[in-house]
């Protein structure tokens, strides 16, 4: 009976072990991988990545890894030279295939979503717009100032807020702003004016991880929801 109580004790104290270097490696590869993703795609913000799955090191052997899940906040997506901040990114990679020199890897598929706040969407405007909730799903309001006849003229509208084809036959996305309808109050030009500050387009694929594509949105009070999917998506690499 002692015998067998020590190699249950040392069956226990291996497992833990066991378990404890199997973490370890788990979180060390995980901080590699977020440092990787922020070098590769340009990040300012924060990148933290979970590897889901039990044991690690036998996924890491195989080389393929049943889910890695991101949580990027504050970054910069370029695109067209052009900046739009993310307030949030959550993205979940499913049988991802590592390199060969474990630098990354490539996720048979993804799906995430993303948040765009109203502050950041004024700052993505760049004709000195401003950009609050429009007081439904998919609806933004829009308030800027022109200059007619020596005049500045400030004025609000309510816009949709869509994606739409970015016509670049890669099957890629814009974000496109629209006012539903400008008034202009009989004065020639006005509208036309008008919209020059408030629609405006903008494309975020470009600067998303390969192969990951905007699929849809919506908006709230907290800003424009993003939607994101992908096959043969690159987590990251060397």
């Amino acid at each position: 009976m002692r015998f067998l109580r020590v190699i249950v004790i040392i069956g226990v104290l291996l497992g833990a072990l066991f378990v404890g270097v199997d973490r370890w490696a788990a979180g060390y590869a995980e901080n590699r991988m977020a440092d990787r993703i922020q070098a590769r795609q340009g990040l300012a913000g924060s990148a933290e990545v979970e590897i889901r799955g039990f044991p690690f090191l036998t996924q890491a052997l195989s080389h393929d890894l049943e889910r890695v899940d991101l949580r990027l906040r504050g970054v910069d997506v370029a695109a067209e030279g052009r900046k739009t901040r993310l307030a949030e990114l959550d993205a979940s990679f499913h049988d991802v295939k590592l390199n060969g020199d474990y630098s990354g890897g490539t996720a048979e598929r993804a799906e995430g979503t993303g948040l765009i706040t109203y502050a950041d969407l004024t700052a993505a405007s760049q004709t000195g717009a401003t950009l609050s909730y429009g007081g439904a799903p998919g609806k933004v309001k829009v308030t800027a100032g022109v200059e007619v006849l020596g005049k500045t003229l400030t004025r609000s509208v309510v816009s949709t807020v869509t994606l739409e084809d970015a016509g670049d036959g890669k099957g890629g996305k814009i974000v496109r702003v629209h006012a539903d309808e400008v008034p202009g109050e009989g004065i020639p030009g006005v509208e036309k004016l008008v919209r020059k500050k408030t629609d405006f387009d903008r494309d975020l694929d470009g600067g998303l991880p390969s192969g990951l594509r905007l699929s849809a949105l919506t908006s709230d009070e907290a800003g424009v929801h993003l939607s994101l999917a992908g096959t043969d998506v690159v987590l990251a690499g060397s």
